[in-house]
């Protein structure tokens, strides 16, 4: 299990600067500890989100894409990880929700390659290698979900400014005074 944590103006910062990253910790089912104050960020946090998250999905995913290029073989863990990188950028600039379960966001994209891929995750070694001959196929499902993204993200009816910035100072300030007393 990893925990993270931020100091709350510092994670308020990276949510301004369209950090999926804070999104997805934000809106996961996996919470350890809540509070009214985590539910309001909830709320204010989706008027926060913008169709310039797609730079941060296309980013992260392209990191990951040459991180996944550098093993030789190449290995199925780090491609789903791609994929669900890719995938959760997509449905977020088509509703403006979370969603990082990659089974769940498959259920919407059904893409038949990616269940083939989590049962090799899951019934093989953890570190399963793909087939020399699999890896082109690949190399085109990244290329056509990185221009999906892209398109998405042209198309997106998500705002290009987050509207959020009074109510997070405002929740910040509350939450700097309930400390001090």
């Amino acid at each position: 299990m990893d925990l993270v944590t931020h100091d709350v103006l510092k994670f308020f910062t990276l949510l301004l600067k369209r950090n999926g990253y804070v999104l997805e910790q934000l809106y996961s089912p996996l919470v350890v500890q809540t509070s009214p104050e985590h539910d309001e960020l909830k709320t204010i946090a989706a008027s926060c989100i913008t169709r310039h998250h797609s730079h941060h999905y296309l980013g992260f995913a392209a990191t990951q894409w040459n991180l996944f290029e550098k093993d030789n073989p190449p290995k199925v863990k780090p491609l789903l990880y791609v994929y669900r990188v890719l995938l959760t950028g997509i449905h977020l600039m088509r509703t403006g929700s979370v969603e990082a379960n990659l089974l769940h966001l498959n259920a919407e994209f059904r893409l038949p390659y990616i269940q083939e891929l989590i049962d090799r995750k899951i019934h093989g070694a953890e570190k399963g290698m793909l087939e020399s001959n699999e890896a082109e196929h690949y190399r085109g499902e990244y290329a056509a979900l990185v221009a999906r993204l892209e398109t998405e993200a042209a198309q997106s009816a998500l705002p290009d400014e987050p509207a959020c910035r009074d109510a997070l100072n405002d929740l910040l300030v509350r939450i700097r005074l309930n400390a001090l007393s």
